[in-house]
């Protein structure tokens, strides 16, 4: 523990003299490195994605360099605003300790839990009833208002579901999400023929996509991605063997490019 105490005070001190010697840390605001850290996100969120077994040491290590990257965020938006006497790191890590305490009743409380789904409806039952109660103190009664705006449309529509879960409206098995998936697409169809309202359609249909992966316990961020990765994948493949044989795409037929695709899928 004292080891971990002193390298985060370390990071402080440095934090401080950059902030103060800098000229480049002395101009930035939050505004002005938010989407630095948005980067920063995805590039964790890439590192963890990308965890190779073979090479496990050399993954983590990615995984550590992105965490310190973010950690750096962090610390730098609490000396912003201790500037201003808003709150400092300090604030930061006593907020996030009380709310884990609130949120995990099961270990600071008297609740009983019989496994990691008990705990994870008492947690979103606790973060409603937070919700609601700040947001009736900014006039907004709505259990949907602790979403926010900026999310990624894919992720919204799962955070705005497991929202609605959280008071009662919802599905009760699979099945009928699945209907609903179904009857979705042939409205979807439907309006293709007719040229009629597509995109809305699509939308319908792929929110009750993402409804249909949430009751199968399946992530489609985390699905999608995945896709994207194995897809991109097969096609450099694909692209690096034919110009081995002294093949361009542009000039293969379906039929030739799918001798090489399927070629990947087996590796």
């Amino acid at each position: 523990m004292k080891e971990k105490l002193i390298a985060f005070e370390r990071l402080l001190t440095v934090m401080d003299e950059l902030r103060e010697k800098c000229p480049w840390d002395k101009k930035q605001t939050m505004e002005s490195i938010r989407h630095l850290t948005i980067e920063e996100t995805y590039e964790l969120s890439d590192a963890i994605l990308e965890k190779d077994s073979e090479n496990l040491k050399a993954s983590m290590d990615k995984i550590k360099k992105e965490l310190g990257d973010l950690l750096l965020h962090i610390v730098f938006y609490s000396r912003i605003a201790s500037e201003t006497n808003d709150f400092n790191i300090a604030d930061v890590c006593n907020s996030l300790c009380e709310k884990l305490i609130h949120r995990h009743p099961h270990i600071y409380g008297d609740v009983k839990v019989n496994d990691e789904h008990d705990v994870k409806r008492n947690w979103e039952k606790i973060k409603l009833k937070e919700g609601v109660s700040a947001e009736k103190k900014e006039g907004n009664n709505s259990a949907l208002g602790g979403v926010p705006i900026s999310l990624p449309a894919m992720i919204k529509a799962y955070r705005i579901q497991e929202k609605a879960r959280g008071v009662g409206f919802d599905w009760e098995k699979p099945e009928q999400v699945l209907d609903k998936v179904h009857e979705e697409l042939d409205e979807l169809k439907i309006e293709i023929k007719q040229n009629g309202k597509v995109e809305e359609e699509f939308g319908d249909f792929l929110f009750s996509l993402i409804n249909y992966a949430r009751f199968i316990g399946v992530n489609p961020e985390d699905a999608l991605e995945k896709t994207n990765r194995k897809f991109i994948k097969r096609f450099q493949y694909l692209e690096k063997e034919s110009a081995k044989d002294g093949k361009q795409l542009g000039s293969m037929s379906l039929a030739e490019m799918d001798v090489y695709w399927n070629r990947a899928k087996t590796l």
